[in-house]
């Protein structure tokens, strides 16, 4: 080993080098996006985006939603309690209507926001002064009202999703179009819950009863494996869950393949502001390690679910 002052720098005269020509290159000017010229349609927005990287990933996913939607195959959005918050609910329930998405699934947060939406129009409370007063995740009606839902669905040998759906449409909330959960009763589209003890406000509430709530939820996990087993030619989105869906997601893909379903050639794709270890991991990488592809989109849901969804209806061009 040479010591210190022995060492000098290379003489890079010996470099070997070849003509750019005659090189291969990932990027050239024909994939280069096209500027939008004003009052162009949303078709030549779609068409005026590059083709790299996330943009072809999106315009290749959309393609897979519309081949799936043509050949009847599953579509199935599971999503966080985050898309309601920030105003997707009345598209995704459009895509419900139009036959694009054929069942969803989301977490326990997500019937609290919908169902506050329904009953009084807003949701999503200050934290910190809420906390601050110990009153945090107490409001009466919420609690109540899923509560007694769950209750009466238990009785009836129903799931979460199916409980609270059929609980908003036997009420006349003002705002109950805008209800995710109510829409999916309505229209008979499966919608599963998958809740976590302990995480969802109404969980400290005095009408809680675990027993109802571990029953219902497992009802639901068993429903929504149906609906994964059903997945082969389909897509899965992940929109917003970066813990519960995935994890739910994962077994439930197991338990299907275990029982002999082949589900081996789907799309999945993740869609959050941040992309996290385990929808990567979960729902992007290892269902589709085989067969199939999984894809990330990220961006603030509230741009990036709108402009899927508008890219979907717009090649679909008016056929659902």
């Amino acid at each position: 080993m040479k010591k210190g002052s022995d060492w000098r720098p290379l003489d890079f005269k010996g470099i070997k080098t070849y003509s750019l020509e005659e090189r291969k290159s990932k990027v050239e000017v024909d994939l280069f996006a096209s500027p939008l010229r004003p009052g162009s349609s949303f078709r030549g927005f779609l068409q005026s985006l590059p083709q790299l990287l996330a943009a072809e990933d999106l315009k290749d996913v959309v393609s897979r939603i519309i081949s799936a939607v043509r050949g009847d195959k599953m579509v199935l959005l599971g999503m966080g309690a985050h898309p309601i918050k920030v105003g997707l609910s009345p598209i995704i329930i459009d895509l419900m209507e139009r036959g694009v998405l054929k069942a969803l699934a989301m977490n326990g947060a997500g019937i609290i926001h919908d169902v506050e939406i329904a009953m009084v129009g807003e949701t999503s409370e200050n934290v910190e002064e809420g906390l601050g007063t110990g009153l945090f995740g107490s409001a009466k009606e919420t609690a109540e009202f899923i509560n007694a839902a769950m209750k009466d669905g238990y009785s009836k040998e129903w799931g979460v999703g199916k409980a609270i759906g059929m609980a908003l449409q036997k009420e006349d909330f003002p705002y109950r179009k805008m209800s995710i959960c109510a829409a999916a009763f309505k229209l008979g589209i499966p919608l599963t819950v998958h809740i976590a003890i302990g995480t969802d406000v109404v969980h400290i509430h005095p009408s809680t009863d675990g027993s109802i709530l571990g029953e219902l939820t497992y009802r639901d996990f068993r429903l929504f494996a149906s609906l994964v087993a059903s997945l082969e030619g389909g897509v899965y989105i992940n929109l917003g869950s970066a813990v519960i869906l995935p994890e739910v997601f994962l077994k439930a893909l197991s338990a299907a393949r275990n029982m002999g379903y082949k589900v081996e050639d789907f799309a999945t794709l993740n869609m959050d502001f941040i992309q996290h270890y385990r929808p990567i991991q979960n729902v992007v990488r290892r269902p589709t390690s085989k067969k199939g592809k999984g894809f990330a989109l990220t961006g603030h849901h509230e741009i990036m679910f709108p402009l899927l969804a508008a890219a979907i209806l717009e090649g679909l061009e008016g056929e659902v």
